[in-house]
């Protein structure tokens, strides 16, 4: 391993020991993941995109196999930069500690449209450098897609960048609606902020966790599906 390399990876390993210093007691486990099936909730009920899972294989024939053929926005899953960026970082070549470490859920469950900078900002609980910022709102991850779900607006991405944090995920399948040239998400994406969609955190209360949201190694990839989960800690 040549020098410039071990160092790189040392700074990942003292960087994730670091956001793991607090984990002395676990309390819980949560997993904010959307379970992956036919009949899932897709984005805008666009059909044609759910997964498709068939069988290859029988038991009978040696073992249980499978093919799941899904595209990479699907359920919960995580943005990288190139998915609006033409020169944005893909999926693989981000550091894995941008998808782990200390995160804050926000409980915006009482906003009706949109989580702007002054919502940020009134919020009781604060958001720190290298926070993963998870936005709990009321938006319900059914089998009918919800098209007037609540967002976050460009004030609300900008004071984010602001902060200095390291992500930001939301229980919708979509962090922005409908906004002009993608906004929200370019904001996000030219400071290298991996933007989680489809989370799950209707179990999950407003406070500090340790969070877990791992990509699959996706070569070019503009995203991936990813298994998330809060771990609660004293």
């Amino acid at each position: 391993m040549s020098k410039t390399l071990r160092t790189k990876v040392s700074r990942v390993f003292l960087s994730m020991l670091e956001n793991c210093s607090n984990l002395l007691i676990i309390l819980a486990i949560f997993d904010i993941s959307m379970e992956i099936s036919e009949d899932m909730v897709i984005y805008k009920n666009r059909k044609e995109k759910s997964p498709k899972i068939s069988v290859t294989r029988r038991l009978e024939e040696g073992a249980n196999e499978s093919k799941l053929d899904i595209f990479v926005h699907t359920g919960s899953h995580v943005d990288a930069p190139y998915h609006v960026l033409e020169n944005g970082k893909k999926i693989d070549e981000m550091p894995l500690d941008r998808f782990m470490g200390k995160a804050i859920v926000i409980d915006f469950t009482k906003v009706k449209e949109s989580i702007t900078k002054k919502d940020l900002i009134n919020s009781s609980i604060k958001i720190q450098k290298y926070d993963i910022v998870l936005l709990k709102t009321k938006n319900q991850l059914e089998k009918d897609f919800d098209f007037n779900f609540v967002y976050l607006e460009k004030t609300g991405a900008e004071y984010l960048v602001s902060k200095k944090i390291k992500a930001v995920g939301i229980d919708s399948l979509g962090i922005e609606r409908n906004q002009p040239n993608h906004i929200t998400h370019n904001i996000l994406a030219e400071n290298s902020i991996p933007i989680f969609e489809g989370l799950d955190l209707s179990k999950v209360k407003q406070g500090k966790y340790f969070f877990h949201g791992l990509p699959l190694k996706i070569m070019n990839g503009d995203a991936s599906p990813v298994r998330a989960v809060l771990v609660s800690h004293r």
